[in-house]
């Protein structure tokens, strides 16, 4: 048994991570070429390895003749007996090749085929390792400043957080730890190219994901996340159990989950709103924390006007247009947002308790009619049956539908 080769490949494989036939494959092909170095050809060179006890034999397969014209490829039947006694002219035979005959040039270049093979099963393993985990978010450790770019090393590998990628208000410190969302992973001669962000919608998906159970779980849904790095994010959150509120699952108690993603991305402000596949409601919650009178929305325009308060208007469209360009891109509609005045002088909007109808709705409160609509559903109900009020309108429980009545 060869142990000091078994124990080398051993230690190879744990620290490496590289398995022990990718490395007897690296020295077959190390023997072959230093024989190959050392006789000029190797076609007719086989080596044989044991995977259990790491022995190795080289031998090279000759045709036995009677007169060598070529000593490489050809033995005489004379030398060709001494290996073996049945030997034939015409047959094939193994001779034995003894490694430590080679010269110092051919040990060097066998050398260089293993460590060239290490390096690069080492570089597909890092390859492989990182591009599992594109598209996440990983802890890293910030190294220098290479110009404006920033290198991050990851464990194993460095990373590069272009300037595109950072927060514009954000200032890194060698040796400060920093999470990042992997962009991509690029394989090169000299390693895996590794692109992370700080600035990506998903980073904060990421992290979310990592602090909130129910969300990791699924049991609540970030249907949509609209962001400004380093300024607001805003996340629309649905409930795929009705015992779970999503709002408050992400929020925490006393803000506890979301003040850790806020620590994390420095001060970031983040609106968590309900997800409503009712575009106008969805389109209400979206622009908080400004109150909404109205939402006329078009979904097959993706276009929506929303009336405001007057008093809430700059409320509504944020500092520089925040407020309003988040709404836009979390919703997907195109958002023109106007105060109760602007759209009353333009038609838009009209709230029929005003001017002229002000009178005529409170004397339609006093009337009969009013009182009539008031009443409770037993009083309303034939013959002493209660109706049920559901979304179509009043059904008996006697099971009428509704061309009956």
């Amino acid at each position: 048994m060869n142990t000091e080769l078994l124990g080398a490949l051993e230690i190879l494989e744990k620290e490496k991570n590289i398995s022990k036939d990718t490395l007897l494959d690296a020295i077959e092909q190390s023997l072959i070429q230093a024989c190959k170095n050392h006789y000029g050809k190797a076609d007719n060179v086989k080596v044989s390895i044991d995977p259990q006890t790491c022995d190795f034999s080289v031998y090279a397969e000759r045709t036995v003749v009677e007169q060598v014209e070529d000593p490489v490829m050809e033995i005489s039947l004379e030398n060709a007996l001494k290996i073996s006694a049945r030997a034939e002219v015409g047959d094939v035979i193994k001779v034995p090749i003894n490694s430590k005959e080679f010269g110092r040039i051919a040990t060097q270049n066998a050398k260089n085929v293993i460590l060239q093979k290490i390096r690069e099963e080492e570089r597909k393993v890092l390859y492989n390792q990182y591009y599992g985990k594109e598209k996440d978010v990983v802890t890293g450790i910030v190294q220098r400043n290479l110009g404006k770019n920033v290198s991050i090393n990851l464990g194993k590998a460095d990373a590069l957080l272009n300037e595109n990628e950072q927060v514009k208000t954000e200032v890194f410190h060698p040796t400060e730890r920093i999470k990042v969302y992997i962009l991509e992973v690029k394989d090169t001669p000299k390693g895996p190219r590794i692109l992370v962000s700080r600035t990506h919608p998903e980073l904060v998906k990421r992290l979310f994901e990592s602090e909130v159970a129910e969300v990791r779980e699924g049991i609540v849904e970030i249907k949509s996340i609209a962001r400004e790095a380093g300024s607001r994010t805003k996340i629309a959150v649905w409930s795929n159990d009705p015992d779970v509120d999503p709002v408050g699952a992400c929020v925490g108690m006393n803000g506890a989950r979301v003040n850790a993603i806020v620590s994390e991305l420095r001060g970031e402000k983040i609106d968590i709103i309900n997800w409503s596949e009712n575009p106008a409601i969805l389109i209400e919650n979206a622009l908080s924390p400004a109150k909404v009178i109205a939402v006329m929305a078009d979904p097959d325009e993706k276009t929506a006007l929303v009336v405001v308060p007057d008093y809430q208007l700059s409320l509504a469209i944020g500092k520089e247009g925040q407020n309003a360009r988040l709404a836009a891109r979390l919703t997907g509609f195109k958002i023109d947002i106007k105060s109760e005045t602007q759209a009353k002088e333009a038609g838009d909007f009209y709230d029929y308790e005003d001017d002229e109808y002000e009178d005529e709705y409170e004397e339609f409160e006093e009337s009969e009619e009013a009182e009539e609509f008031a009443r409770p559903a037993e009083e309303l109900s034939e013959d002493g049956e209660v109706l049920d009020l559901n979304e179509y309108g009043y059904e008996k429980e006697t099971g009428e539908d509704e061309d009956e009545r």
